[in-house]
């Protein structure tokens, strides 16, 4: 993302990844996200 659109976010955050992986599509993110939270939270 732009610095401009970055400073235009209320928070952001990074998904660690190995070497040569670039990106992740929205549907994996969320995938991640949502694993850790329910990982944290025990929901």
């Amino acid at each position: 993302m732009s610095p401009t659109m970055l400073s235009l976010c209320d928070e952001y955050l990074t998904i660690p990844m190995k070497q040569g992986v670039d990106s992740l599509n929205v549907a994996s993110a969320s995938a991640v996200i949502l694993w850790e939270l329910q990982r944290e939270h025990r929901f």
